[in-house]
């Protein structure tokens, strides 16, 4: 279980949830997306109708609905499922405050739903709003890992030692499981040097959790959501959709080397 998370805003964190999880589900894996932005980008990115009058995570966080209830199939792949997010969400940061274990109620509806399936996901990737409030410490407490998203551009270590220490922090006292296991480079910019220079400096700092695949700075996957698609769908062969495809199978290629170990864990 992947939380995608980034304080900074317009790093590419639902694009790389989407497209991420397109590629694993089209690779054979069962994927679920949970839409925890009130934007819901998740959600039209992966064809899937999140209107205010529709169910979304919303009634599982705030009303206790099963998480059953508001799963829907993705029009992107029959193996890939979306909890949708809607407007309602907005609303929920203050209605979450007054109510019992508020930073668990994702998780327990999760862990609930996990339990009762024959065959259970694969992969459950969980997209955040741009903010640490309780939508977002939800989503840490639920997940096991971090993925966390860095453009390849100016100021894009900065804010980042701040989610660190928010990580750290959930790990200590909500959630012991929580580690940053995976970080993405994005929006890469051959052409500059400064791009270059970032991908450098986080690879020094971040040696083991960054990954070989760069997703390079492509209108095709900018424009793949306003048509309710993933780029892998939109366009295969585009260069967004193949180091999409290859950052996925680097993540799947990890898994398996962990669950090498006596216990299968779930990513």
């Amino acid at each position: 279980m992947l939380t995608i998370s980034n304080q900074k805003g317009g790093v590419g964190k639902t694009t790389t949830a989407v497209n991420l999880a397109a590629a694993l589900a089209r690779s054979g894996a069962k994927v679920l997306v949970i839409d925890l932005d009130p934007q819901g980008n998740a959600s039209t990115a992966l064809g899937v109708d999140h209107r205010s009058e529709e169910r979304s995570v919303y009634e599982v966080l705030v009303s206790d609905l099963a998480l059953s209830e508001v799963i829907r199939p993705s029009t992107e792949h029959e193996m890939l499922d979306c909890v949708p997010a809607t407007i309602h969400l907005a609303g929920a940061e203050i209605e979450l405050v007054s109510l019992v274990a508020r930073e668990q109620r994702l998780r327990r509806a999760l862990d609930t739903h996990l339990s009762s399936m024959e065959r259970p996901y694969d992969y459950v990737f969980i997209d955040c709003p741009p903010s640490l409030g309780l939508l977002t410490i939800n989503a840490f407490v639920a997940a096991r890992e971090v993925l966390i998203p860095i453009q390849c551009e100016y100021y894009a270590l900065e804010g980042l030692s701040q989610l660190l220490s928010n990580i750290e922090l959930i790990e200590k006292h909500l959630n012991p499981e929580l580690r940053l296991s995976t970080i993405l480079l994005t929006m890469y910019d051959s052409r500059t040097n400064l791009a270059q220079q970032v991908a450098q400096e986080v690879r020094n700092h971040f040696p083991t959790q960054t990954l070989q695949t760069i997703i390079p700075r492509s209108v095709r996957v900018s424009e793949a959501p306003s048509y309710g698609q993933s780029v892998i769908s939109y366009d295969f062969g585009s260069t967004g959709s193949l180091s999409y495809r290859e950052a996925a199978a680097e993540i799947a290629k990890r898994g398996a080397a962990k669950a090498g170990a006596p216990s299968k864990e779930q990513h």
